[in-house]
């Protein structure tokens, strides 16, 4: 069945499902930062510097997102909840108290890996489209020029 569908058939086949998989990506990241971010924090426990606890009790602000902690902070542990899971953020309770917590994986780090995948990987199939196309097109040409010195030769 895929053998009967044109070039123009299958491009268009290729880009519409293209575009419906960044569309379902949108999507899907948008729900699942409005569903599920902050009840998932509230859930997960983790440590905090000077086992401050103003952050549970109290409404707080986030002054800095979380982000990983630098080389220094890691291998020097003077922050001591980037030992944890070497990512930190600051929060900034009510009553004034600056905290630094670990947090979890960093979700731009992770979106970002995520687009080079995809990237590449879009690289590599353009690449490999390309290398069959322009082999069709040598294979087609070999066969055609055998056809025309087989006709020119009069051996049908």
């Amino acid at each position: 069945m895929i053998e009967t569908c044109s070039k123009r058939c299958m491009l268009l086949g290729t880009v519409s499902l293209g575009v419906l998989t960044i569309v379902i990506l949108i999507l899907e990241s948008q729900l699942a930062e409005t569903l599920s971010g902050n009840h998932r924090m509230r859930n997960k426990t983790f440590p905090t510097e000077n086992n401050s606890t103003c952050w549970k009790d109290q409404p707080y602000k986030v002054i800095s997102e979380c982000h990983p902690c630098s080389d220094f902070e890691i291998k020097s542990k003077s922050i001591g909840v980037c030992i944890h899971t070497s990512f930190k953020e600051i929060l900034k309770c009510e009553n004034g108290e600056t905290v630094t917590r670990s947090c979890d994986r960093v979700a731009y780090l992770d979106e970002r890996a995520y687009w080079k995948f995809t990237i590449w990987s879009f690289v590599a199939g353009a690449m490999s489209s390309i290398a069959v196309m322009l082999r069709m097109r040598v294979l087609n040409y070999r066969a055609k020029r055998r056809a025309r010195q087989v006709l020119s030769n009069g051996s049908i």
